[in-house]
């Protein structure tokens, strides 16, 4: 270990030149696994992963080559991006192109290796190849980066995900890691840093897109005995996980790129505030941690730069506010997570009153590779005004979901159609909501809007954290728009009141609309009608009024929705209908008689006991007791029972 340790250190990250020697590139080659005698199996290994059955694969392939002797590599490495290939997994065979299966769980591990190793390819699980087309290629199975979802990607923040092991410092050494760090901190002031990374046009990768080099200037340049670099790696949104994939794929890269940061501000002390319950992420953040104090790229007098660097990591209280940067601000002091009024800003006065610049974990991300390999290039990718690429969480109704990065620029409807391969199951599309909590629908009129601040904005589009939610025609606009407001209602701090009492009322509103009033007249008609016309008023004062971006932006979805869908909102009012049977008090069971055996099945799985009738003869449901759960229309065989 000591001998690898000084190598990579002497012959590596403080060689001064760009071409390694050939000796030390062969090591290096060993230590990435370019030159291997023995089958490397590469398991994925993030939190999807173990969800979906990782662990035991894990299990039964150690335990595969245990029983026969065996000598190979098992590796667990980060999430390559596919979620519905979980558990994922890469074998690599001696002179071979790489090969990736998919959905490998315990009970596939034997036949699989099995197969493999003599040449017979399962089909059904084969995902692709990877390597060379001259050497070593599978016959008759395609590159991984021809297939649907990889295709129109362009991995670049992403590209090492999954492809090595995020626990092992010497590895990402040996792929080049913190090299650009330690010429960082030798051959640039702070100032000149932070110039690169304004040249290079890179934007904050959530709320506005602000401009990173400014906002690292303004701290700079604001007088203080100290500052503070602040990573917010907490990822509240539901459906976002963006963070927390690369937490767990590639913590390396991110401790490089908040060194650099910190070096730029002239801040000696860095935090990592993730999320509470991040298990995975924080066990891996951690362990890579500490390997970098173990070699000397954080500490005291980083190799003999006369630059100190401390980073920490400090857990959420738990609450969603505290993403909020003075709310997040506020929590490190100990003090309850709710925001203040701005200016001053972060970057001019924050943490213990000192100048502190909070980016993102996606924007840090970018830094070492501009540094890495200049601000021309990083300003050659993306659109005119924004540059670079753009990480979105996938979920939903696509075919495919995870993690994808597509190029500034790429539209929204080849995100759905090219690289989520379209809705499953045959249903039709009907939105996409981006931003989460306080996202936006976009509608099949407006897919082809580019990812674009300057265009989304215009748009009234924001990225958020890149939540990026595929719905089809199942899903019911208002349930889905309560949901969100149900949630931000419930993360409320509470501090102001056009936030507390806005997201009340809302959330009060939308409950009334997705159930059927207690008495039929034209007055409850027109009482939940003008509710819904409150609504917009609500948002408005909200909007203008809210302390936070939490309640300026809590009521984007409705008035998304609202705009796209105000037909759904109709049909839940006047109609006391919901076109995709999704509301529960809005949905009306009978039994046809014709088809009801009589089985009982559906009496006694009622839990409202609302179904009546004689054994062998039809049943019938009284409509008044009726909760509208939809339990008999799941029990029964016979296709008897039918929503109105």
């Amino acid at each position: 270990m000591e001998n690898i340790k000084k190598f990579l250190i002497d012959r590596v990250l403080l060689f001064e030149h760009e071409i390694l020697p050939d000796e030390t590139e062969k090591v290096l080659k060993k230590i990435r696994r370019e030159k291997y005698e023995h089958p490397v199996i590469y398991i994925s290994s993030g939190t999807g992963s173990v969800i979906s059955g990782a662990e035991s694969t894990y299990i039964a392939a150690k335990s595969y080559f245990s029983s026969r002797n065996s000598e190979a590599q098992i590796i667990n490495t980060g999430c390559s991006g596919p979620l519905n290939f979980e558990p994922f997994i890469c074998i690599q065979l001696p002179g071979k192109n790489k090969l990736f299966f998919r959905n490998i769980t315990e009970e596939k591990v034997e036949p699989l290796l099995d197969g493999v190793f003599h040449n017979d390819i399962p089909e059904e699980d084969i995902v692709g190849q990877k390597g060379s087309k001259d050497y070593g290629m599978w016959p008759g199975i395609p590159f991984i980066d021809e297939i649907t979802f990889f295709a129109g990607q362009k991995r670049i923040v992403l590209g090492n995900c999954g492809c090595y092991d995020p626990e092992s410092i010497e590895e990402y050494i040996a792929r080049g890691g913190y090299r650009t760090f330690i010429k960082t901190i030798r051959n640039y002031t702070h100032s000149e840093v932070c110039d690169i990374i304004e040249r290079s046009g890179l934007r904050g990768r959530s709320g506005g897109g602000y401009l990173t080099g400014a906002k690292w200037k303004s701290a700079l340049n604001t007088s203080a005995s100290s500052r503070y670099l602040i990573c917010n790696a907490k990822e509240s949104d539901p459906g976002a996980f963006v963070a927390t994939t690369i937490l767990e794929s590639d913590p390396h890269r991110l401790i490089e790129g908040i060194a650099i940061a910190a070096y730029a501000i002239d801040a000696t002390t860095a935090i990592i505030y993730l999320k509470a319950g991040t298990g995975i992420a924080r066990k891996r953040i951690t362990k890579a941690l500490e390997q970098a104090r173990e070699y000397g790229i954080t500490g005291h007098n980083i190799f003999s730069s006369g630059f100190n660097l401390d980073i920490q990591i400090r857990t959420d209280p738990g609450a969603f506010v505290c993403g909020e940067e003075t709310a997040l601000i506020a929590s490190l002091e100990g003090k309850r997570g709710m925001p203040r009024l701005k200016p001053p800003y972060p970057a001019n006065y924050g943490l213990a009153g000192k100048p502190t610049v909070i980016n993102n974990v996606e924007t840090l991300m970018n830094v070492a590779l501009i540094m890495e390999n200049g601000p021309d290039w990083f300003r050659s990718i993306g659109t005119e005004k924004s540059k670079g690429t753009k990480i979105f969480s996938v979920s939903g109704k696509g075919r495919y979901t995870g993690v994808v990065e597509v190029e500034m620029g790429t539209t929204i409807r080849y995100i759905v159609e090219k690289i989520a391969d379209g809705i499953r199951d045959g249903v039709k599309f009907k939105a996409v909501e981006i931003g989460g909590a306080s996202g936006y629908f976009v509608d099949e009129a407006s897919l082809d809007t580019v990812i674009d601040y300057e265009v989304m904005k215009e748009k009234g589009i924001g990225m958020g954290a890149g939540g990026f939610v595929i719905i089809d025609t199942s899903t019911c606009i208002v349930d889905f728009v309560k949901y969100y407001m149900e949630f931000i209602h419930n993360e409320s701090c509470g501090k102001c009141i056009p936030c507390r009492e806005g997201t009340a009322r809302m959330f009060e509103i939308l409950e009334s609309v997705i159930r059927k009033p207690e008495r039929e007249d034209s007055f409850t008609t027109l009482e939940r009608f003008k509710g819904v016309m409150q609504l917009e008023s609500i948002a408005s004062v909200m909007k203008d009024a809210s302390l936070c971006g939490l309640g300026q932006t809590a009521p984007n979805p409705f008035l998304s929705a609202l705009e796209k869908f105000r037909d759904e909102f109709e049909e839940h009012i006047f109609d006391r209908k919901c076109r995709a049977n999704v509301c529960r008090g809005l949905r009306t069971f009978v039994i046809d008689v014709e088809k009801c055996t009589g089985c009982t099945v559906c009496a006694t799985r009622c839990p409202q006991n609302a179904i009546y009738g004689t054994r062998l003869q039809p049943f019938f449901i009284v409509e008044e007791k009726c909760s509208g759960c939809g339990i008999c229309y799941e029990v029964c065989k016979f296709g008897a029972v039918i929503i109105k």
